[in-house]
């Protein structure tokens, strides 16, 4: 698991430089660091846009559980994206990377809060000719129910990676990883892997109706997961699947929650959807 303050250190530096960039591949997209309101105080943000366009559509990507917008998942879909002559802007949730708030005070409901007040940022954009919603994990999660609550007349496209949607399950049970607790009287602060989650998330994540939510979008939908992924089964992109009537899923043999065996094939796979999809 991510530790938040080697995430704040490794993104500070990457602002400082004002360079984006993906190891595998050396790329010097049109990157800009932006400020948005969010729910529980600031949210760091890169804008990313392809080079020369004056118009293009626009993909909101959001990170998963302790995670941050640099992840190699992340910038490489935004750099693929770009190259592909669509914008995409990633940002921090509130309590991580280099945004404001408390990770103790994070909850799914209140990043769903930051998501809108992110899509209304790139919704004013001059040049933006369509909004798209894609996530990680936990951020799979907040982008199928944002694009639910948002409908489908806003959110163009969807695709959802490795969607967390287990986590109501591990709140009911009373287990977060590593971390166990009584579901029904959560502590104020659950210890896990150095990080504090607050009681406010599990009592929240208990009663999430997740796909109820996310059924409320019915635009196109893709759902990438891999078979080997024991955090969150790939079963949960199956049943997104059945409530999108323009669902599709792919699935990646052996591959882990995070993609770790191929990050690069995989952001490819989520840019090429939206390539067919907004271009």
């Amino acid at each position: 698991m991510k530790k938040l303050k080697l995430a704040k250190l490794i993104c500070g530096g990457l602002l400082a430089l004002g360079v984006f960039s993906t190891a595998a591949n050396v790329s010097f997209a049109q990157s800009k660091a932006v400020t948005i309101s969010g729910d529980h105080g600031k949210l760091a943000a890169v804008v990313q846009t392809p080079d020369g366009a004056k118009n293009y559509p626009m993909v909101i990507i959001m990170h998963g559980f302790t995670s941050h917008k640099e992840e190699p998942l992340l910038t490489n879909l935004a750099d693929d994206l770009e190259k592909a002559g669509i914008a995409s802007i990633r940002f921090d949730f509130n309590g991580h990377g280099q945004s404001e708030g408390r990770f103790q005070d994070m909850t799914v409901p209140n990043e769903i809060e930051d998501a809108k007040h992110v899509y209304e940022y790139v919704a004013k954009m001059p040049g933006v000719t369509s909004v798209s919603l894609t996530g990680h994990s936990q951020g799979g999660v907040v982008a199928s129910m944002t694009a639910g609550i948002l409908g489908t007349q806003k959110v163009k496209s969807l695709a959802l990676m490795a969607p967390a949607a287990v986590l109501r399950e591990d709140a009911i049970r009373g287990r977060i990883f590593t971390a166990q607790f009584d579901s029904l009287n959560p502590p104020a602060a659950i210890e896990m892997d150095g990080l504090k989650l607050g009681g406010n998330y599990v009592r929240t994540a208990r009663e999430l109706p997740i796909y109820e939510t996310a059924a409320q979008y019915q635009g196109p939908a893709f759902m990438l997961h891999g078979t080997g992924d024991t955090i969150v089964p790939y079963t949960y992109s199956l049943r997104y699947q059945r409530i999108y009537f323009q669902g599709e899923v792919k699935l990646l043999a052996g591959e882990d929650h995070s993609f770790t065996h191929d990050v690069v094939g995989a952001a490819q796979n989520v840019a090429d959807y939206f390539r067919s999809r907004l271009i």
